[in-house]
């Protein structure tokens, strides 16, 4: 069996995951996760695989399909001096992140899970995927322009890459669907090992 055959099953709300996956010819299904997301992990590699992992776990608890499938559980963090920057509270705290960000490079962190059964095999993976961002100085009045845009609250990092934000993205280093919210060859890669 190929990953496009496989019953797939996207444990998030994302628009940004649910269209990454579409264009990758990897038709799915949503079942949102209402795993516990409270977790005390400073490590934002080890804390994005722990919430993936949890994620796709609480769905794959709540489906007893007769056929083949796979849960793609995903945390996006983004982490600067070691520091974890989630999403913002508000547009105050967005403001705060992106004056943190401005001028530096920062990297993002992605965990995925894959967990289902093949066959009569159950199967489970829990990988992360890093990828660097350098951002332009950003004054005053772009940081407001951008957050009065409306793209940074629901955001890792109070930012979108693929929206306006991207001309203040001066290079990047890694996977650029990373930073979206999902390293897609990856998880092909990785589905490809789950089926065979």
């Amino acid at each position: 069996m190929r990953p496009e055959g496989l019953r797939l099953i996207l444990a998030s709300a994302s628009p940004r995951r649910t269209e990454l996956l579409h264009r990758a010819g990897l038709s799915h299904e949503i079942i949102v996760s209402g795993a516990d997301e409270d977790v005390k992990e400073s490590d934002p590699r080890l804390l994005v695989e722990i919430l993936s992992a949890r994620k796709a776990a609480e769905v794959r608890s709540r489906i007893s399909f007769d056929e083949d499938f796979a849960v793609i559980g995903a945390d996006t963090v983004v982490a600067l001096d070691g520091v974890i920057l989630g999403k913002p509270r508000d547009g105050e705290d967005a403001r705060r992140m992106l004056r943190r960000l401005s001028g530096r490079p920062h990297h993002v962190f992605t965990g995925v899970t894959l967990c289902g059964r093949i066959g009569s095999k159950d199967m489970e993976r829990t990988f992360s995927e890093e990828s660097l961002v350098y951002v332009a100085h950003l004054d005053d009045e772009e940081i407001d322009s951008y957050i009065a845009a409306g793209e940074s609250l629901d955001k890792a990092g109070a930012y979108g890459i693929q929206g306006m934000f991207s001309r203040y993205v001066t290079h990047i280093e890694g996977d650029y669907f990373n930073i979206v919210g999902l390293p897609v060859s990856r998880v092909y890669r990785e589905l490809k090992r789950f089926c065979n």
